[in-house]
């Protein structure tokens, strides 16, 4: 269920990067469109509030490995999808690495374009590869 559950996060932040404003009624229809169950949504939640709390300290670190394309200039979806990995990454210990990267490209194949896929995939091996990581 966490794969959905991933997948109504990074709606979420996606839809958060156009609109900042809070709406519960949105994120309700997000998780009950998925079928997300109490800890389904009790886990989208946590990767929200958690890109959320770290969304400066994320995009910089997004800038320091995406060599020469700054997280400015990057795709929306893209974007989401790779703060989203990070915070996974960085911030939830029961997850691993590898299964964040996996389900972020999973998602940019769904979400995004070919060349996406590679993008979002080369930025997480190379937080992984720079030893960064946990």
């Amino acid at each position: 269920m966490r794969s959905e559950a991933r997948e109504c996060a990074f709606k979420i932040i996606f839809a958060s990067m156009f609109n900042e404003r809070e709406d519960k009624a949105f994120r309700r229809k997000i998780y009950e469109a998925a079928g997300l169950d109490e800890d389904g949504r009790e886990y989208a939640e946590r990767l929200i509030a958690c890109v959320q709390e770290h969304k400066q300290e994320l995009k910089a670190e997004l800038d320091s490995c995406s060599y020469g394309f700054s997280e400015k200039r990057m795709f929306p979806a893209d974007k989401s999808l790779l703060l989203m990995a990070l915070a996974e990454i960085r911030y939830f210990d029961d997850v691993p690495d590898i299964v964040s990267i996996n389900e972020a490209v999973g998602l940019a194949k769904k979400y995004s374009t070919e060349k996406s896929v590679g993008f979002v995939n080369g930025v997480l091996a190379a937080l992984i590869e720079k030893g960064e990581n946990k």
